[in-house]
């Protein structure tokens, strides 16, 4: 009997330990798809709110002198640009999958992704985001990029 009750109670603890990491995996695929929204939109207020205040953004790449580049921005400057952008321009960003890891209240996503503006392809590269959950709220407090034209696979 006690290994019956074991055995149910595992079954238990494992199906409410794995809804919550599927209800997880939603709720930071939500922010990451809001983050993406006022981007194309060029909502600065909607990306707002997926930032922490105290997020860290950067960009790797390679210039065309052949030298890698990691580059700095500010949330604040972020938030200008998008709210600056042109109403006749058209950013689309591509996801092209989402890889999601979680401990705790820490989550990392891998994006790879196709960056097209006004329709026209434009670079590829891959979004590495770093999550926190500040009791309850999946806040990105962490986001690089990498930014390409060369070796693109354009679907």
């Amino acid at each position: 009997m006690a290994k019956i009750l074991l055995t149910l109670y595992l079954l238990l603890l494992s199906s409410i330990l794995n809804a919550q990491k599927v209800a997880d995996e939603a709720a930071i695929k939500k922010v990451i798809n809001v983050f993406f929204e006022g981007l194309h939109e060029g909502d600065s207020t909607k990306i707002s709110e997926t930032l922490h205040k105290d997020v860290k953004i950067q960009t790797a790449y390679i210039n065309k002198q052949g030298t890698s580049i990691l580059k700095g921005e500010t949330r604040d400057n972020l938030l200008k640009n998008i709210a600056s952008k042109k109403k006749t321009d058209k950013y689309f960003e591509k996801l092209l999958s989402f890889n999601i890891k979680i401990d705790a209240n820490l989550a990392t996503v891998w994006t790879p992704y196709e960056f097209y503006l006004n329709d026209v392809f434009s670079h590829c590269g891959a979004n590495s985001f770093h999550l926190f959950n500040n009791n309850g709220k999946w806040d990105i407090i962490y986001l690089i990029d990498t930014r390409k034209r060369k070796g693109c696979k354009v679907n």
